[in-house]
């Protein structure tokens, strides 16, 4: 089964990551890799470290010449701002340098430091970062280069940030990607672009963060991924499961979820209809998702982002030595990375699908799962 795992300090070496379980035959490259974390940095708002910081990429393992063997696929991002951070953060043993005791609320700080047990905030905050999301971003380009091989494509759109909402209405499709980036908060369209980015100057102005929606679309998505059969493959779970991973993501909305749940049930549903060539529904209020499996319709999901956490108004917290009141240390940071989280949003959405796919076609070559993924398709048309 396709999984990951990731290792990394925000202010480390580097991030790693190894993707298991993939198919031989599938292209990656490094500079493939790099164009996906490019996006990763996109979006106003954004803190100083998105200038400097440049993910250096680096294939250990499980690649030749481009394209997987079947085994393991090792990657290392690493982070050039290391010589700047050595001393604070070196592995090898030593005397530790200024400890953070003053936690911030709203992140990982404080909690992380009554589960390990230190009275040094950098032990948890490191590993808490966002900073982490860029390891799954290669997880996510891979995920997506299988996926495009069946021809499914995941994109995602920004919906809102504070109180400003996108119009909405239009589903942006695969060709529509290029101008969503091009985009300064990754909105599809631009009459609420403007608004956005006045929100966006005026928390900055105000030394404070701002959060807001993010829309992911699958286009493509084959029926039958997923199952009814066992709580944890129901595809919505593994779906709200991975997004609400991601941090400062607070909420999941599948389809017209919100309004769903204010809906009559002759509002709520999507009739189903059959052409004379195959089923279809007149609307997509589930979001391409029944029962816990794939419908056929294109996929739908919104997440919903809190501010983050760290402000350069620092609010109130203890100072977990002296247990004092006094304010939040403050770290360098965004004011808004909603446009960013939308496209680590496509990367977990991208590995779920992946791994969902690869369960149902199954093969060790990317030819073996896309003739699978073929022959289940035509078995489905004839149903």
């Amino acid at each position: 089964m396709l999984r990951f795992l990731t290792a990394g300090e925000s202010h480390g070496p580097g991030l790693t990551v190894i993707v298991e379980g993939l198919p031989a035959g599938l292209t990656i490259t490094s500079d493939l890799i790099g164009a996906e974390l490019a996006r990763r940095r996109l979006g106003y708002g954004r803190g100083a470290r998105m200038k400097i910081e440049q993910d250096e990429v680096e294939i250990l393992g499980g690649v030749r010449f481009g394209t997987t063997l079947g085994g393991p696929v090792s990657v290392l991002i690493r982070n050039t701002e290391w010589p700047k951070w050595e001393n604070q953060m070196t592995p090898e043993p030593g005397e530790k340098g200024k400890r953070e005791v003053k936690p911030r609320p709203g992140h990982a700080d404080l909690a992380g430091m009554l589960k390990y047990d230190t009275h040094d905030a950098r032990d948890i905050l490191e590993r808490a970062s966002a900073r982490e999301t860029a390891a799954r971003t290669v997880v996510g380009v891979i995920s997506k280069e299988l996926l495009g091989s069946i021809g499914v494509t995941v994109l995602s759109h920004v919906t809102s940030i504070g109180d400003v909402h996108t119009s909405g209405g239009i589903l942006p499709g695969p060709d529509d990607l290029s101008s969503i980036d091009a985009s300064p908060v990754r909105a599809f369209g631009d009459d609420r672009t403007d608004a956005m980015v006045a929100a966006i100057d005026a928390a900055a102005e105000a030394k404070d963060t701002l959060g807001g929606s993010v829309e992911v679309v699958g286009h493509g998505v084959p029926v039958g991924l997923g199952s009814h059969v066992h709580w944890d493959r129901k595809l919505d779970g593994q779906l709200a499961g991975a997004l609400m991973s991601i941090h400062a993501i607070k909420a999941v909305e599948i389809g017209d979820g919100l309004q769903q749940a204010a809906s009559l049930g002759t509002e709520a549903h999507d009739e189903i209809i059959h052409d004379g060539t195959e089923f279809g529904r007149k609307t997509n209020r589930a979001g391409g998702l029944e029962g816990g499996i794939t419908n056929g319709d294109p996929l739908r999901l919104t997440a919903y982002m809190k501010p983050i956490a760290t402000v350069m108004q620092p609010l109130d917290t203890v100072d977990v030595d002296t247990k004092e009141a006094v304010k939040a240390f403050r770290e360098r940071s965004d004011v808004c990375a909603v446009p960013a989280a939308g496209v680590v949003a496509e990367q977990m959405v991208a590995f779920v699908l992946a791994r969902e796919a690869l369960r149902s076609y199954g093969g060790d070559t990317v030819d073996d799962f896309v003739e699978s993924a073929a022959a289940t398709a035509d078995r489905i048309s004839r149903f």
